[in-house]
């Protein structure tokens, strides 16, 4: 097959993953709908106990007596299987084609490289595509270790709305490299900000349902948010996902300042893409040394991370737009 074929089946292949995203976002919308109901019962069965146990008070027979749900380990209600049969194969139905869009994505990615003879990530809309590769598929193989139900509408949401920019705003036609990246440092130092980015994507959707879910809780209101794990379960998992970007993170950063000295002959020329790349790292490092601090609360540390996924977005969607440098590679 020529160039060309591979650039058309790379671009079908993207289209065919953002109709299975849109409806794996609606399937994950409905089963979240669902919940609520299911909240509701449970709320009037512990209403229904509660006054079983004041009957046994006043001389009921004690086998009147019902068993209110327990929680499990991941912090969700133990009735958990009284949701509606809609919602559970809307579940299934958003777990199987998050799968298929991810491997979708892969497939684009693929052909765009075969298209071009190197590795795609030459410009914006490659490395939107790769990113949202990397963070459907992180999120589906995490899937498969813990029941991340409740995660899927926020990564499957801002995925399609990526894809969505990348096709309209930030698509660039197969071609070859600008001189200055033609090295194998694109390979090590993109792909690694790629990953890196997925796992801060994953970690932000986190982070915000934990804020929510915190403040929810506060309030006393209820919300759909109730039948979501624990808020301090959900705070750590976010947690987690830091602790493994941000040493990749750093990693790109260095890898940068190498690739560089190689390009441009200095590590560091305070060229706009180098000052965020460092803004990101030292807001991450910041939000780090802050859940580490006993004096700091997991809220404010949490809005630090926020503050650089923020950051993030600003280096990918506006540095790359409106600053010129060195770096001036988005192919728009």
């Amino acid at each position: 097959m020529t160039n060309e074929t591979f650039a058309g089946y790379a671009n079908l292949s993207l289209y065919s993953a953002m109709a299975v995203f849109t409806i794996a976002m609606v399937c994950h919308a409905i089963y979240l709908a669902g919940l609520l109901p299911a909240r509701d019962r449970s709320a009037a069965k512990d209403a229904t106990s509660a006054r079983e146990r004041e009957l046994v008070g006043a001389g009921a027979p004690a086998e009147t007596v019902s068993v209110p749900a327990v929680a499990t380990a991941e912090g969700t209600p133990s009735d958990v299987p009284e949701l509606s049969k809609r919602a559970r194969s809307a579940a299934g139905i958003a777990s199987t084609t998050t799968w298929l869009g991810g491997l979708l994505l892969l497939a684009s990615v693929v052909l765009r490289g075969l298209s071009v003879d190197r590795w795609p990530l030459g410009n914006m809309f490659e490395f939107a595509v790769m990113g949202s590769m990397f963070t459907s598929l992180a999120y589906s193989i995490w899937s498969t270790r813990r029941d991340l139900r409740w995660l899927g509408l926020f990564i499957t949401g801002p995925v399609l709305l990526v894809l969505g920019m990348a096709v309209a705003v930030w698509y660039t036609e197969a071609a070859e490299l600008l001189p200055s990246l033609k090295s194998y440092w694109l390979v090590i130092h993109v792909t690694v900000a790629v990953i890196s980015t997925a796992l801060f994507t994953l970690a932000a959707a986190a982070t915000a349902i934990y804020l929510l879910k915190d403040a929810f809780q506060r309030s006393g209101r209820a919300s759909v948010l109730d039948r979501f794990p624990e808020a301090p379960s959900i705070e750590r998992t976010a947690y987690g996902l830091h602790i493994v970007a941000f040493p990749l993170w750093t990693f790109t950063l260095i890898a940068g300042a190498i690739w560089a000295r190689q390009a441009w002959a200095s590590y560091w020329n305070w060229d706009p893409k180098e000052v965020w790349t460092f803004v990101i790292w030292v807001v991450y490092a910041a939000y780090l040394h802050s859940r580490a601090t006993s004096g700091i609360s997991r809220q404010t540390a949490a809005w630090i991370s926020l503050a650089g996924y923020a950051c993030v977005i600003v280096n990918f969607a506006v540095v790359n737009v409106f600053f010129v440098g060195q770096h001036s590679y988005s192919g728009l």
